[in-house]
């Protein structure tokens, strides 16, 4: 049997969802919507072998819609290649967004520590910023997603 050996890389994404069509509604951020975006985005700059060669081992294992931050598992040798596609990403469903790499770690529980500091920060000044217009949902929803976090292992 043989040992993958894994990398996380964890992003920051960026949305702009009204820079291009005028409208006040937000983007539905989830695995399956990053997942597609990582996906469409090696078709695009790898090519059909490029895109086979690496999906299989492709996971988003963590993605916050309030906080928009994710965690990506890769093989370790297709990394740089799925850096690159992430990296190359400028729409997320029909919103501008980009991608920012915050930290790549080789063990799932060392990039759970730094995403957990960091996406609790990233919440507090969410919480600056909107005032006291957050709803119940909203750190219901947060609360949900640092619980899964806390406890996100291979």
């Amino acid at each position: 049997m043989v040992a993958h050996k894994n990398r996380y890389l964890v992003f920051e994404i960026f949305l702009d969802p009204n820079r291009e069509n005028g409208k006040e509604d937000e983007v539905d951020l989830n695995r399956f919507s990053i997942m597609k975006a990582i996906k469409d985005s090696l078709l695009v700059n790898f090519g059909e072998h490029g895109l086979a060669a690496s999906v299989g081992y492709i996971q988003v294992k963590y993605a916050n819609p309030i906080t928009k931050l994710c965690i990506v598992r890769c093989l370790r040798k297709d990394c740089h290649k799925i850096w690159c596609a992430i990296t190359l990403i400028t729409s997320i469903e029909q919103c501008p967004a980009f991608f920012n790499l915050l930290d790549l770690s080789g063990s799932i529980r060392a990039c759970r520590n730094y995403a957990l500091k960091y996406d609790e920060a990233k919440f507090e000044q969410y919480k600056l910023m909107r005032g006291d217009k957050l709803s119940e949902a909203i750190f219901t929803l947060v609360h949900n997603c640092f619980e899964e976090l806390k406890v996100l292992e291979v």
